[in-house]
């Protein structure tokens, strides 16, 4: 069977016929010449329809493929110039490349299935191609995903931001967290309100106006774009940072009370404790049970803390909305009472967000902010796998290929 024959069957090009495959002079590469078949119209690359031909190119183009057994592939053709009424002479579009581009749209397929699995760097090195060639194979693939994915509808999003660079460089990011359907939105370059309304432009009101649940943060400028641009859905605060200032109030009184103990000359009781307060109790291992059994027998601001830190946990198991908001402002009344600053600014935060806090109980606990630290994780990994990117373009186009869920072009046979 020969290499064409092969070809025919996996990669078929209407109105293209394979030629005699042959090797290249350093006899390193597998050259397949492609020529057009008799009385075949060639396609304008500006309007995209037969159009007559004009003359065709003496000098051979390469196109890169899938190479096989260590050897690199080329597809060969001597490219033609089209008269278009409405183009003028241009060059043809030929079905296996797009645009400039020197590598086929299935080998950028195939870059791009294994870039999400390595690095840009590893895919090149193990393919014996560039970094650019990888680069070009994602942006095309994302793009094409881009163009032909459909946005609607959502019914749920979640909204945060991950550093993405050395100092505050921040992205911000939306994604679609619905039962049936887990991916990234967009990505948007600084956490700023503009930032933000240029997500609701792209999606348009139409999509805006069913969306039912919004998951964020504390921020002001979110909470308040969201009621400007979809003031139907119900926001959710997150609680995985409700969660993190109860704990990082906790770690402040900790830290604060150990140094003024040890300036006292007290007994250093506190030294070595702090993940004994921070763990959940099912959580400890042996010997931080001993330390936390052995430092609730001290009347200390960080132990009274600690209980009311435990206490709140108790908050997330209920059901009710009307109780939970009892419980809520049980524990501010009891926070309040127990002259313990960085708590007491905790509480006055949760009294402030309480109706959004118990908007995770009227959404029935069907959406929290598991979800999207999830998600930020596998972005954090997308850029660390590569020890960060240069630019935001870059960085852009390596989440939406891991995280975007795209639709990709569809192939006569799957070659990964």
């Amino acid at each position: 069977m020969r290499l064409p024959r092969i070809l025919n069957q996996c990669h078929p090009i209407p109105g293209f016929v394979y030629g005699q495959a042959r090797f290249a002079e350093d006899e390193q590469a597998v050259l397949i010449p492609v020529r057009p078949r008799k009385r075949s119209a060639a396609i304008c690359s500006g309007c995209h329809r037969p159009v007559p031909g004009y003359d065709q190119s003496r000098t051979p183009r390469r196109f890169e493929f899938i190479g096989f057994w260590g050897y690199l592939v080329f597809l060969v053709y001597c490219m033609r110039r089209v008269n278009c009424g409405h183009c003028g002479v241009v060059v043809e579009e030929v079905p296996w490349g797009a645009g400039k581009h020197s590598s086929t749209k299935v080998y950028m397929h195939f870059l791009g299935h294994w870039a999400r699995k390595l690095s840009w760097k590893e895919t090149a090195e193990e393919f014996r191609t560039s970094w650019d060639k990888v680069h070009d194979a994602v942006a095309y693939l994302v793009a094409w995903g881009l163009e032909h994915r459909v946005l609607g509808p959502i019914r749920a999003i979640g909204v945060d931001e991950i550093q993405y660079g050395k100092g505050h460089k921040y992205l911000s990011l939306v994604y679609q967290i619905d039962l049936n359907c887990t991916r990234l939105l967009w990505i948007g370059k600084e956490r700023t309100v503009k930032t933000f309304r240029e997500f609701f432009a792209m999606i348009g009101p139409e999509v805006s106006a069913k969306i039912e649940f919004v998951c964020s943060d504390m921020w002001k400028p979110y909470l308040g774009v969201n009621r400007d641009k979809c003031s139907q859905a119900l926001n959710i605060l997150d609680r995985f940072h409700i969660v993190a200032k109860v704990n990082k109030a906790l770690d402040d009184i900790r830290a604060s009370e150990a140094r003024r103990m040890k300036q006292d000359g007290y007994e250093p009781v506190l030294t070595k404790s702090r993940w004994c307060l921070l763990k959940r109790p099912e959580n400890l291992d042996a010997k931080q049970k001993l330390k936390l059994k052995d430092l609730v027998r001290y009347n200390l601001q960080s132990v009274r803390a600690y209980l009311l830190k435990e206490d709140f946990r108790h908050l997330w198991n209920y059901e009710s909305t009307t109780w939970a908001g009892k419980f809520l402002d049980r524990w501010c009344h009891q926070v309040m009472c127990s002259r313990i600053e960085p708590l007491k600014k905790v509480a006055r935060t949760l009294r402030a967000h309480r109706e959004l806090i118990l908007n995770y109980f009227r959404a029935r606990k069907e959406f929290s902010s598991g979800v999207i630290e999830g998600l930020n994780n596998k972005a954090k990994v997308t850029m660390r796998k590569s020890y960060g990117f240069r630019t935001f373009r870059v960085t852009e186009l390596a989440l939406y290929h891991s995280l975007g869920k795209l639709p990709e072009p569809e192939l006569t046979h799957r070659f990964f």
